[in-house]
Parts: C-alpha cells; structure tokens; sequence
C-alpha cells in the first residue's frame, strides 16, 4: 500500500522559532497558505516537483567573475605542471 493513500494530515512538533520565522516569510513571499507553502517546500526538496533534488550548489555556479577566475588559474597553475623527472 502507498504512503499516500493514507496519510492525509500531518503535525509536526517542535518548530524551531527560526524555522517558523522564514516559513512565515517564505508565505508571505509566495503569497500562499502556510499549509501550501510547506507542501511545496517538502515536495521541491524531495525532488517530486521540478525533477532531480538540488544539492544546494546551483546558486553558486559561475559565481566568479572572469577576474576571479584567471586568478584562481593563475594560483594552481605550477601544480597543473608534470614533472618530467618524476615520469621517467
């Protein structure tokens, strides 16, 4: 039997007052029910909406600037190098 096709209702307990803090301002951004917010908190962490779960790391993809990167090149570059003595 599906968990589903029984479960209706759900409570949970012990909302930590910074949790219910955003959820109450995630309603008030999206403008729905705090029921409706909930749900559609849990099912886009779960992955039943919008496909994949997310890892949290998309936000922060291509975050460097162009500057930013050519550093970050610049920095690992001697460690990029092989070492031909070590080969032979």
């Amino acid at each position: 039997m599906r968990y589903d096709a029984f479960v209706r209702h759900l409570t949970i307990r012990d909302v930590p007052a910074e949790l219910a803090e955003r959820l109450a301002e995630e309603k008030r951004v999206r403008g729905r029910s705090l029921n409706q917010t909930v749900l559609d908190l849990l099912a886009q962490a779960l992955g039943v909406v919008g496909g994949r779960r997310s890892n949290g790391l998309g936000e922060h993809s291509g975050a460097w600037s162009t500057e930013e990167h050519e550093a970050f090149e610049r920095a690992i570059a001697e460690g990029e190098e092989i070492d031909e003595e070590l080969w032979h």
